[in-house]
């Protein structure tokens, strides 16, 4: 099986602050399967370190106020080609992330609070079938 994984999980610093969410559950698991790893917001054009971004009414913003909402949807975008090209069969996602979160994202006022909803990648993959997994559901 073909595994679409945020890079951050498999190591990769692509973290709004630089850093990774490497883990260790996410290598077990992958184990034997295909990896493909991808980090929307690095494929959309964004710097690493970046200024925090969440989804405010829809648009993806970052804390200053500026949209990043063509720069998320465009990596979405093509993160979403490579999954279809692949033939990817599941993506493994970073928790609550504005890319990536599957059941939660933050609420858009940058006071850490979440609610319902995916981030924009997630969301893509969704509408085409390709099953998301968040993270933290990896036992």
């Amino acid at each position: 099986m073909k595994i679409i994984v945020s890079a951050c999980l498999l190591g990769q610093k692509c973290k709004y602050n630089g850093g990774d969410n490497y883990s260790e559950k996410v290598a077990e698991y992958i184990k034997g399967h295909e990896v493909i790893p991808v980090c929307p917001e690095v494929e959309g054009g964004l710097p690493t370190p970046r200024i925090p971004c969440e989804i405010v009414d829809g648009v993806v913003t970052n804390r200053a106020g500026e949209s990043k909402d063509r720069e998320f949807r465009a990596g979405a975008a093509c993160c979403l080609q490579k999954a279809l090209a692949e033939k990817a069969e599941l993506a493994i996602l970073q928790s609550r992330s504005p890319s990536c979160g599957v059941r939660q994202v933050y609420d858009g006022s940058f006071t850490g609070r979440l609610i319902e909803g995916q981030g924009i990648f997630a969301e893509m993959l969704t509408e085409c079938g390709i099953r998301v997994m968040d993270v933290e559901d990896i036992m």
